[in-house]
């Protein structure tokens, strides 16, 4: 049931208009963020809590949420900033936003009052800028979130089936922060405010740049196949992403270059991992953690994590069709124990709080805490996941803090659940059997999500899961724990349909294991290209990068509309699909298993 929210005060928000900014005593800002997204004061949404951050450095910051790109006008709403602009597209690419995987328009936006569909152009961060730019030629403009991160190179696009240049070349814009922005932020404003030309800053970890120069060559730099070359040759685009699959340790990154015409991207090694103490600075920051008060409609991403906190940030599982490892960093970096609880403390103290917690976690639930337990190692370390194909035997693996911190999070005064709707990995929780137990007792609501993906061995290796052999000895250890604790739960697993390595065939065996386990899904995930993941570049080319070897990709919307009907071959109209399916792969024996031997038409 949908929670009624106490009025709030335009004065505790960061100003969206320049009376609001007059209000705080504001002539002029210093730095104006424009989002693709309602402005929510919530540590879980970016734009707020980069300009949060920078508020609590002194500065006056204000936001520009979901402005109408039709136009400059709407752009100049706050005035000039003294600084910069900072544009991002919102908690999303603006294009899996608004596009299905069979690249059908979505009709809604859960990041838009009253869930519509339109707020935000394609390609936003592009759009935003050039309008900026029409607005206020000569204000530098500062690029990030997650789609300037994940296109910052030149990239496959799904929605135009080609390779597109830099967001950064593309959108003109003079700065690209990628990644979590915190550190780069604050460092870009610092040197401004002791006299630094903007145009002069060019050696920030988290930034890259276009310039016209051709920069020098040497150890700590690696140049990438230039745009023309990958827009036209998918074996240059497959080295182009393995090569920069290698630069993305921050201990050991080196900086990347590729050329756009006459132009070059210059982009910089990673920003360091925040410390805790940060993280716990970052959290305890006067989030108001409502909307604005002038939206009249309920938001539904706000909703869905009203309730919930976040512990770390990072994954170290390295699945080939997440972009979280890219942007996040593959560093855990958690806060302390004594920060969540504080901000639980808090969130329980609030009029519209119900006593339940709907999510407690990260990226990754059962990575709180988790850290390299070989520094010296670490710091030189180019493999993407700590868990494919084997968990790397430097690895801490220990889930004393992690059991912990939900215990005491259930024993908060005014707190009634607390709930883990993160993801898990299964594979890592058998190293964890004190947190599987803390979490069956007392986390699961009767259902537990869990993603496999698939269970067909090939496929799961393709994208750098476990196969089917763990998730059963999970889900036997499951039972087992719901039994001990007297409870009658379940698993639901989600999966992914049309990933890359994905046959007809490998669909029906995954489907005739879910019939004899007893199992159903209701959702199935259609897989989407999304720029910069590795499953992205397998789509687009046909090979694994790190092995030159050929991968089966279904291409057509009719064969992912099979693979998609067969998980869901317990609902009636979906049989048709499903025996299509099973005579097209010529697996028709697979029908009296699945429908039972008087339906197999």
């Amino acid at each position: 049931m949908k929670q009624a929210r106490p009025k709030q005060s335009p004065s505790r928000f960061l100003p969206i208009t320049l009376s609001e900014a007059k209000a705080r005593g504001w002539n002029e800002l210093d730095v104006i963020f424009v989002s693709g997204d309602a402005y929510v004061d919530h540590p879980s949404f970016g734009i707020p809590l980069l300009a949060r951050l920078l508020e609590s450095k002194g500065l006056r910051v204000g936001i520009i949420p979901q402005p109408d790109w039709r136009s400059k006008e709407p752009f100049m709403a706050l005035g000039r900033p003294r600084m910069f602009f900072a544009v991002a597209a919102g908690a999303m690419d603006s294009m899996v936003a608004h596009y299905t995987p069979a690249r059908k328009l979505r009709r809604d936006d859960a990041y838009t009052p009253g869930n519509r569909h339109g707020a935000r152009p394609n390609r936003a961060t592009i759009i935003y800028t050039s309008r900026l730019k029409e607005a206020y030629r000569d204000v530098p403009v500062v690029i990030g979130g997650i789609e300037a991160s994940l296109r910052r190179f030149a990239h496959y696009d799904f929605w135009e089936d080609k390779v597109r240049r830099s967001a950064l070349i593309d959108a003109k814009a003079d700065l690209l922060i990628y990644g979590m922005g915190e550190s780069p932020l604050l460092e870009l404003v610092q040197r401004l405010q002791k006299g630094e030309p903007f145009s002069s800053i060019r050696d920030i970890r988290g930034t890259a740049y276009p310039t016209s120069a051709a920069p020098e060559t040497g150890p700590d730099l690696v140049e990438l196949p230039s745009y023309e070359e990958v827009a036209a040759d998918k074996a240059a685009y497959a080295r182009s992403f393995r090569l920069l699959s290698g630069e993305q340790n921050p201990g050991c990154a080196r900086t990347v270059v590729q050329r756009h015409a006459q132009r070059y991207l210059v982009c910089n090694p990673p920003a360091l991992p925040l410390s805790g103490q940060a993280l716990d600075a970052l959290y305890a920051l006067p989030f108001v953690k409502a909307p604005h008060p002038g939206y009249k409609e309920t938001i539904p991403a706000y909703e869905q994590i009203r309730n919930s906190i976040t512990t770390h940030r990072g994954c170290f599982g390295g699945c080939a069709f997440c972009a979280i490892t890219h942007h996040q960093g593959k560093t855990i970096q958690s806060r302390s124990e004594q920060s969540v609880l504080q901000e639980l403390e808090r969130l329980a103290a609030l009029p519209w709080f119900r006593g339940s917690v709907s999510d407690l976690g990260g990226p990754t639930a059962n990575m709180f805490g988790l850290s390299c337990g070989n520094p010296e190692a670490g710091a030189k370390c180019r493999r993407d996941s700590c868990l494919f194909p084997k968990i790397c035997k430097n690895l801490v693996t220990d889930d004393a803090g992690s059991s912990r911190l939900l215990a005491k999070a259930r024993r908060i005064s005014g707190v009634k659940h607390v709930a883990v709707s993160s993801g898990v990995r299964y594979d890592l929780m058998e190293r964890q059997p004190r947190y599987l137990r803390e979490l069956v007792s007392h986390h699961v609501s009767g259902l537990l999500k869990v993603a496999p993906e698939h269970l067909a061995d090939r496929v799961t290796s393709v994208m750098r899961k476990p196969g089917h052999d763990c998730f059963d000895r999970f889900r036997d250890s499951f039972q087992k724990e719901s039994a001990k604790a007297g409870k009658r739960q379940y698993i639901v697993p989600y999966f992914i349909s049309g990933h890359p390595g994905c046959t007809l065939s490998d669909m029906v065996d995954l489907a005739l294991m879910l019939k004899r386990w007893g199992m159903r899904v209701e959702q199935v995930q259609d897989f989407t290209p999304t720029p910069g993941t590795l499953s992205t570049c397998i789509y687009h080319t046909g090979v694994d990068p790190f092995t030159g070897e050929k991968v089966y990709v279904a291409r057509t919307d009719r064969e992912k509309g099979l693979q998609k009907s067969l998980l869901l071959y317990h609902v009636p109209e979906e049989r048709k699909n499903c025996l299509a399916a099973l005579k097209e792969c010529g697996r028709e024996d697979a029908a009296v298993e699945l429908f039972g031997p008087n339906n197999r038409r």
